[in-house]
């Protein structure tokens, strides 16, 4: 069972929402209840309708169109507060609800780009932020998480163990967490590309597009669980032991290390998606 203080979460999102869903399964005791906040009436029910489908009576969920002061209502009383709403309001949400936040509610940032002093030079409150990527919709997300120069070492506790109900956290300095996002919070577009390009392959092998996705598909799927379940044993060593010395894997291996050099190529993909990182951050 995990136990975890009131939280708010404003802006329920496609990653906030992720969250919530990580909140509302069995096992996840949120004390003090879970409210939530989006724009239109219509996702604030639906909202409400996921936690009674899954059995849960800690939600409120609230709609900035029908109660304007919704975020400063899910705020009051909260440990934590998310800050799911896109990076360029956060600073006008933060002017807004500095005068409602408890002295040590923890807000935990998602919004990329947005750093931890600008936050902290508009709250007094403990601020920290964090980098889930897509997969926290199936409770397999890897999670960046920075700490600012007021969160203290329970406050950390808190919003890892929050993010540990999506997967897997790492905690790192601030300095990081831009290119932890050339990773893992961009690395589900680099894995689908590859699937994208290996399945067109399969096409023009003469596979049907059925045939192809299965095939495909259930081998990313195949070695990432077999990677899983592998303990300690190197993605290289599995790899070796796909490679049969002589044979046409590794003959196929040979052209993508000697042809695509895709160490180089990842290396200038992340630099680039790290230098797009810094022209968004400077506005």
């Amino acid at each position: 069972m995990v136990n975890l203080p009131s939280i708010a979460i404003l802006g329920t999102g496609s990653m906030g929402g992720a969250i919530l869903s990580g909140l509302l399964q069995p096992g996840v005791e949120v004390t003090g209840g879970i409210r939530v906040t989006n724009r239109t009436p219509a996702k604030a029910e639906a909202l409400r309708d996921k936690a009674s489908e899954l059995g849960s009576s800690s939600l409120v969920s609230y709609s900035l169109e029908e109660t304007p002061n919704a975020n400063e209502l899910a705020v009051a009383g909260a440990r934590i507060v998310l800050l799911g709403v896109k990076p360029a309001m956060v600073p006008d949400l933060l002017r807004s609800l500095a005068p409602a936040l408890a002295p040590d509610t923890l807000l935990v940032s998602v919004a990329a780009g947005v750093t931890i002093a600008t936050m902290e030079a508009l709250v007094s409150n403990p601020v920290a932020r964090a980098m889930p990527n897509t997969p926290a919709v199936v409770g397999l997300a890897v999670t960046g998480l920075a700490p600012g120069s007021r969160t203290s070492d329970e406050d950390m506790d808190v919003a890892r163990a929050l993010f540990q109900t999506v997967g897997d956290v790492l905690d790192v300095p601030e300095s990081k967490i831009d290119a932890l996002s050339t990773i893992s919070g961009s690395g589900p577009a680099y894995v689908f590309y590859l699937i994208e390009e290996l399945t067109r392959t399969a096409i023009d092998l003469g596979f049907t597009p059925e045939e192809a996705a299965v095939m495909v598909n259930g081998t990313f799927r195949g070695a990432s669980e077999l990677l899983a379940a592998s303990g300690d044993i190197a993605p290289s060593e599995l790899r070796r032991r796909v490679t049969s010395p002589g044979g046409t894997t590794e003959r196929a291996i040979a052209v993508l290390q000697e042809q695509g050099n895709l160490k180089s190529l990842f290396d200038r993909a992340t630099a680039a998606a790290l230098a797009r990182n810094a022209e968004l951050a400077a506005g």
